[in-house]
Order: C-alpha cells, then sequence, then structure tokens
C-alpha cells in the first residue's frame, strides 16, 4: 500500500514563506537615517525662517518709528525756521517804525527851526525831506535876504553843509522876486555832543 504524506510539502512551502517574509518586516522596523536627517533640516530651516522673519519684523518697526520720528522732527525744523522768519520781519518792521518815528519827530523840529529862522520878506514854498538832508524851495524880494537866511541855517545846530543852488528873478504883474533853491545836511541833536557846562565864577570874599 503506498501513502502520500501531503503535509510535508505544505509544511515547507509555509516555512519558506515565513522564512521569505522576515526581513521584510526587520527593514520596515528600523527607519533610514538620511529620512531622518532631512527631517531635522526641514526643522532647523523652519525655525530659521520664524527667526529671520521675526527679525524683520522688528527691523520694520523700528525703521517706521525712525520715519516717523523723522517727520515730526522735519515739521517742528519748518516750524521754527517759519517762526525765526517772522521774528526777523518783525523786528524789521518795529526797527522801521521806530526809524520813521524819530524822523517824525525831527521833522517837527526841522520846520520849527526853519520857519523861525526866516527872514521878513522871505517865505517857503516848498520843504521836502531826505534821509540825511532837506531840499528848501522859496522866494524873497532880495539876495540879500536869500543870504541873510543862509546864514541864520550855517549857525544852527540843525543844519550843516548848506548850499545855494539856484537864484531866478521872477516877475508877476508889476512885482519881482527871487525863486530860490538850496539844500542842507540835517543834524539829530541827540547825537550831537551835550558841550560842557559853563565854569562858575569865583567868587572873592571882601575882607570888612
Amino acid at each position: 500500500m503506498i501513502r502520500i504524506n501531503l503535509l510535508k510539502p505544505e509544511t515547507k512551502e509555509i516555512r519558506e514563506t515565513q522564512a521569505e517574509g522576515l526581513p521584510e518586516i526587520k527593514t520596515r522596523k528600523k527607519p533610514g537615517i538620511g529620512n531622518l536627517i532631512l527631517l531635522l533640516l526641514i526643522i532647523a530651516l523652519a525655525g530659521y525662517y520664524f527667526y529671520q522673519k521675526k527679525a524683520m519684523d522688528g527691523e520694520r518697526q523700528l525703521l517706521s518709528q525712525a520715519q516717523e520720528e523723522k517727520s515730526k522732527l522735519q515739521y517742528v525744523s519748518a516750524k521754527l525756521t517759519e517762526l525765526q522768519k517772522q521774528k526777523e520781519s518783525y523786528d524789521k518792521k518795529i526797527a522801521l517804525i521806530n526809524l520813521l518815528k524819530s524822523q517824525r519827530d525831527l521833522a517837527v523840529r526841522i520846520m520849527d527851526e526853519l520857519s523861525r529862522l526866516l527872514p521878513e520878506w522871505v517865505w517857503l514854498n516848498d520843504v521836502t525831506f531826505g534821509t540825511k538832508s532837506v531840499q528848501i524851495r522859496g522866494n524873497a524880494l532880495s539876495n540879500n535876504l536869500v543870504a541873510d537866511y543862509i546864514s541864520s541855517l550855517e549857525n544852527s545846530p540843525y543844519f550843516e553843509g548848506v548850499n545855494l543852488i539856484s537864484s531866478t528873478q521872477r516877475t508877476q504883474g508889476n512885482d519881482q522876486y527871487l525863486e530860490f533853491s538850496l539844500t542842507t545836511g540835517v543834524v539829530n541833536p541827540k547825537q550831537m555832543t551835550a558841550p560842557p557846562p559853563p565854569a562858575k565864577e569865583a567868587t572873592t570874599r571882601r575882607n570888612p
């Protein structure tokens, strides 16, 4: 009688299958070193990226603050420049007002002096004030009267350097007169040095 063992080939086949599967199971359990390094590299790059982004955000914030401060400083500088120009303008106006005020007071005194020194039969037609001079136009009955007027002006503390510009004979109806024009420099009495006070006379005591 012939027996056929059908179990052995099956057992061998099962063992071979198990043997063939063992290396595959062992390979899956060990992770690859390359994958681990790649993962660490990705993590490091991500951390470096976020660090750089945070640093860039901080720099941008500082730059924005600096630009804002610069804008404020430029506004303050422009405002100071404008105020300085206004101050200079006001100073010029004040100086001009003071000058005009002083000239106005001087003009009143000069007009009073010109009228006070007029001889009889001499009258003025026009008086023009300059910065440091006066131009006078008037009429007189003779050259001697014009000469007397010039002499009086030269002796006045308000005038210096009197010059006769013209003297022309005019006729109006039966009357004849001289039309004269002269210029003179103006001296402000405030700028003149005050003369020294007169010396007191020594009193002599008489013996009784």
